[in-house]
C-alpha cells in the first residue's frame, strides 16, 4: 500500500524545520522543482501500489531521498539513513518531521526496488524538463549526443564459459584461505560470444581504445540540447561498437521534425556513413567531427563549410561536463545494481539529479 506524501510537525517540537534552511539556499528551488515534477507522476505512482495493506515508503519520498543521495554523494542506503537520523536539512527536503524516526536502510532498498521495476526515472526526468519554466531553457533545434562506459558491479573473476563449467576461478580454495581463489587467466582468450559473468549476465567484456583492458562494462548515453548543455534524455544499453551510434538514433528521432533541419553534434566515433545517412533522411543535420585517420569521412564540405559546425562541435564537449557528474558526484562510476535494466535506472536518474543542481541559477538568470 502506498503510503502519504505529508509531513505534520509535532505538538510540543520547538523546531521549525521551515525555518532552519535558509531562505537562499539551493535546495528550496531545487525542492519546488522536484515537487512540481513528481506531482505530475500521481498515476504512475498509484499504478506501482496495491490499494489495500500496510503504508509504505511514500515514493514521492524515496525519490527525494535519492536525489539527496546524488547530490550529496552518499554511497550507500545505510549512510543515507544515517544521515537523514540527524540531518534536518536533509529531513526537511525528504519532507520528514523532525520527530519522525529515518527508516531501516534494508526496508528503504526494498521500497526502492518497487520503482526500478517501473519506468520512473525516465518521466521524472521528462517531468522534470516539461516544466514551463525548464522548457523556455531549452534548445529545440541543436543537440549533441555521446556515449559513456559505466562500470559493472562484477569481478573478472565471474567471467566463466558459456555453458561450461566454472572453471574453479570463482570458488573458494580447498585450504579455507582467502575468499577467492588465485586465478591465472594469463594466456586465456575470452570475448563476449564464448563467456558471460555468472554475477551480472548482462554486463559486457569492453575495452575503451587500443592497449586498454577489458573489462565488464555497461554503455550509457545522453543527448543534451545545446543551449545550457541540459541532458534532454539518458538511457543505458550494452557495450559494443555499434551501441552509440544505435542509441543515438533512437534518441533524436522523436525530436526530428522533417518540416524543418535540426542539428546533432557528435565526436568521430559516429562518422559511419549508415549513421550519417539516416540522419539526413531524419532531416538532421550531422555534426559529427571527421574521422580521417586513414578512410575517407562520410562528412564532407556541405557539412563542414557552415560556421553552425564549428559552433556545435565547440559546444558538444559540455555533455563530457555532465558524464563526469553523473559518475564522480553522483556515484555511477562504478554502479552498484546489477542487470541492464536496473542500472538503466539508476543512469538516468542521475542524469536528472544533474539538470536539478543547474536549473536553480539557470532559472535565476533568466528572470
Amino acid at each position: 500500500m502506498r503510503g502519504g506524501d505529508d509531513r505534520t510537525a509535532e505538538l510540543f517540537s520547538y523546531v521549525d524545520l521551515e525555518a532552519r534552511v535558509r531562505r537562499n539556499h539551493p535546495l528550496r528551488a531545487i525542492r519546488t522543482i522536484v515537487t512540481e515534477a513528481l506531482s505530475t507522476l500521481e498515476r504512475e505512482f498509484a499504478a506501482l501500489y496495491s490499494p489495500i495493506g500496510r503504508p509504505s515508503i511514500p515514493p514521492e519520498k524515496l525519490l527525494r531521498a535519492m536525489l539527496l543521495q546524488a547530490f550529496y554523494s552518499i554511497r550507500s542506503e545505510r549512510l543515507l539513513m544515517e544521515r537523514l537520523e540527524y540531518d534536518l536539512l536533509f529531513r526537511w527536503f525528504v519532507g520528514l518531521g523532525v520527530d519522525n524516526a529515518a527508516w531501516d536502510h534494508s526496508v528503504f532498498s526494498k521500497n526502492r526496488a518497487r520503482l526500478l521495476e517501473g519506468d520512473i526515472a525516465a518521466k521524472f526526468l521528462a517531468a522534470v524538463l516539461a516544466q514551463p519554466k525548464v522548457t523556455k531553457l531549452l534548445s529545440t533545434d541543436h543537440f549533441s549526443v555521446d556515449g559513456t562506459l559505466i562500470e559493472a558491479w562484477a569481478s573478472m573473476k565471474s567471467v566463466k564459459p558459456k555453458g561450461g563449467p566454472s572453471g574453479g576461478h570463482g570458488e573458494p580454495p580447498a585450504d579455507g584461505g582467502g575468499r577467492n581463489a588465485d586465478a591465472d587467466f594469463h594466456g586465456e582468450r575470452r570475448s563476449n560470444e564464448t563467456h558471460a559473468s555468472t554475477t551480472d549476465p548482462d554486463a559486457r567484456l569492453y575495452r575503451k581504445g587500443r592497449g586498454k583492458e577489458a573489462r565488464l562494462c555497461f554503455m550509457g548515453h545522453g543527448l543534451m540540447e545545446n543551449r545550457h548543455g541540459l541532458l534532454v534524455e539518458a538511457c543505458l544499453t550494452l557495450a559494443d561498437g555499434h551501441a552509440e551510434r544505435v542509441a543515438a538514433l533512437h534518441m533524436i528521432e522523436p525530436r526530428a521534425d522533417r518540416s524543418r533541419a535540426i542539428t546533432l553534434g557528435a565526436d568521430k566515433a559516429y562518422d559511419a556513413e549508415d549513421f550519417v545517412n539516416e540522419l539526413r533522411s531524419m532531416k538532421v543535420t550531422p555534426h559529427v567531427a571527421q574521422n580521417t585517420n586513414g578512410r575517407c569521412s562520410a562528412i564532407d564540405g556541405r557539412t563542414t563549410r557552415h560556421s553552425g559546425y564549428a559552433v556545435s562541435q565547440r559546444i558538444r564537449k559540455r555533455i563530457e561536463e555532465a558524464f563526469g557528474w553523473i559518475k564522480t558526484v553522483a556515484g555511477q562510476e562504478k554502479t552498484k545494481l546489477r542487470g541492464r535494466d536496473r542500472v538503466g535506472w539508476a543512469f538516468t536518474f542521475a542524469a536528472a539529479a544533474y539538470n536539478l543542481v543547474r536549473l536553480p541559477k539557470l532559472m535565476a538568470e533568466s528572470r
